[in-house]
């Protein structure tokens, strides 16, 4: 049975590619027939968090910013103290966590995040220090995790410094703008970025939490979210594609074949979206319909390499070695240099009980890899390669 693909604006510590999912550049009214009120209740002591919340700096983070950061008069050093405080060991020392869906001042205080939150806090201190910032989407490929039964399509977003338009000097690093970003691998890609408003990363937010609360099986919870997020930005068309998941989750299914359609109507692009519609459509027996969206789906796939690791992931999953073995090697013909794909190789390998070919692959997951997290993961999957392999 295939899983159900959930758009999520996660990140990896090491993201190498991740869905593009453009919000509307024009206002769209969410139609009300699309919401079911009825099916969800709300918990009594839920809320949702308000754009105040998110983005608000406590006691300690004013006084961060007032002592450390503004009393660099030009632009460029304020925006470089704000980098070294967020990621130098000596200072708040940022780490990791894809499931960190953060308000600024819990991220500030636990000292973990994902891009999202990481983006959110930085806005939030940049802002207070008369910073001209702007929030970035970054269009990178389609590129999947897992959660449980889950595939979770990741996405980006990162935060801009630009330059003071009234400061001498044109520029804040080199020739080009400062940017806050946990990747330095897509910083560094020619990949296209786009200027975001902050009532769309308000719906990532929302949708983010939405997601979690999905795994989770919370689904009045996760109802809530996705409502929130298609309400501040009715455009942003993966919440959409994420309320519809919710309803065929929860049986509601001639509701949820509008609201695939509407996300798919509010971005072509949403392939998400169109795929988990043609699953539908495939279970009530629409299978022409069905047919012509997969095919429109394998068209515009088959020459992205992280398509190939998800069939991969998904076939290893079904305890179908050979298939995922076939698929990983696709998705190197396509892409060499990804390290998750060797990792991927080395567990089918391993499951096939071809322990010299899995240490390789261990070893090349390893050399590709440039985030310490992982690296200390590989090396102890690899001791343990070593360790059973005999002399």
């Amino acid at each position: 049975m295939k899983r159900i693909l959930v758009s999520l604006f996660f990140i990896l510590p090491t993201l190498f590619a991740c869905q593009s999912n453009n919000s509307s550049s024009h206002a769209i009214t969410p139609p009300e027939f699309l919401y079911l009120e009825q099916q969800f209740n709300k918990p009594p002591l839920f809320s949702i968090e308000s754009e105040q919340d998110i983005f608000m700096l406590d006691a300690e983070m004013i006084s961060m910013v007032e002592n450390n950061l503004n009393t660099a008069r030009n632009p460029k050093n304020k925006a470089l103290k704000l980098l070294k405080h967020i990621f130098d060991k000596e200072e708040i020392a940022l780490s990791y966590s894809n499931n960190a869906n953060l308000i600024a001042r819990d991220t500030y205080h636990s000292k973990m995040a994902n891009c999202m939150s990481l983006t959110i806090m930085a806005y939030a201190l940049a802002e207070h220090a008369n910073l001209r910032v702007e929030f970035q989407q970054v269009d990178v490929p389609e590129y999947w995790i897992r959660n449980g039964r889950y595939n979770l399509l990741t996405g980006h977003i990162n935060l801009l410094i630009k330059p003071d338009i009234n400061s001498e000097k044109n520029i804040i690093l080199g020739n080009d703008n400062l940017q806050i970003d946990f990747d330095p691998f897509v910083s560094k890609q020619t990949f296209p970025k786009r200027k975001i408003g902050k009532n769309t990363v308000l719906a990532m937010f929302y949708n983010n939490k939405g997601g979690q609360a999905l795994v989770d099986s919370d689904y009045d919870i996760a109802y809530q979210y996705f409502k929130a997020a298609t309400k501040v930005d009715s455009g942003f068309s993966p919440a959409w594609g994420n309320l519809a998941v919710l309803y065929r989750l929860t049986d509601n299914l001639i509701t949820a074949e509008k609201v695939y359609r509407h996300a798919v109507a509010i971005n072509p692009n949403n392939l998400t979206s169109l795929s988990n519609l043609a699953i539908l459509l495939r279970s009530q027996n629409k299978n022409l319909e069905a047919d012509d969206i997969e095919k429109q789906l394998l068209s515009k796939r088959k020459k992205n390499p992280y398509y190939h690791a998800v069939l991969a992931d998904e076939a290893f999953y079904q305890q179908d070695y050979q298939t995922a073995l076939k698929h990983f090697k696709n998705a190197l013909k396509l892409k060499k240099n990804i390290h998750e794909f060797y990792f991927g190789l080395a567990k089918v390998y391993y499951q096939m009980n071809r322990l010299a070919d899995a240490k390789r692959a261990m070893q090349k997951a390893l050399v590709l890899n440039k985030t310490k997290a992982i690296e200390h993961q590989y090396i102890a999957k690899l001791n343990f390669l070593k360790a059973e392999i005999p002399n």
